[in-house]
């Protein structure tokens, strides 16, 4: 009786293991793929999510090209919407200026954050800068030819 328990746990144990290799793998292959899926945009900057999508209580995209004017907020009318109670309506505006990007903060409730730090007035972005909204935190990307 004791061998046959033994080789089930055994057997169960193995198969945990592959389970656990072949999760791994699957989120590997979504990752490169959603990169893969990226590079087709027109867009010479974008913001990624950094947060991890499965732990936000609401939908939110992995990237999102940005244009001349991008408004990020809870309202429909934002050119970024996102469903997070702790985002303001229009929360917050990334605007490009002779081909230099800024954020501003739209007089949000809970403010913007530029890498940590609380913005008060329009800041300019650089590539690798976080950006902070509510429980959200995108990465700037600005790809340069």
């Amino acid at each position: 009786m004791f061998q046959i328990l033994s080789w089930i746990v055994r057997y169960l144990f193995i198969g945990m293991i592959y389970y656990f290799i072949y999760s791994i793998i699957r989120l590997i292959y979504l990752d490169i793929h959603s990169i893969h899926n990226r590079g087709k945009s027109q867009a010479d900057a974008y913001l990624k999510l950094i947060n991890r999508k499965d732990r936000l209580d609401f939908d939110i995209n992995e990237f999102y090209d940005l244009e001349e004017e991008t408004t990020i907020g809870r309202s429909n009318k934002s050119d970024i919407q996102i469903m997070d109670k702790y985002i303001s309506s229009i929360h917050c505006k990334i605007t490009i200026d002779e081909g230099v990007h800024f954020l501003e903060d739209m007089e949000s409730v809970n403010g913007t954050y530029l890498n940590n730090e609380n913005i008060q007035d329009v800041v300019e972005l650089r590539n690798g800068d976080r950006i902070g909204i509510g429980q959200v935190e995108f990465l700037f990307v600005k790809e340069v030819d």
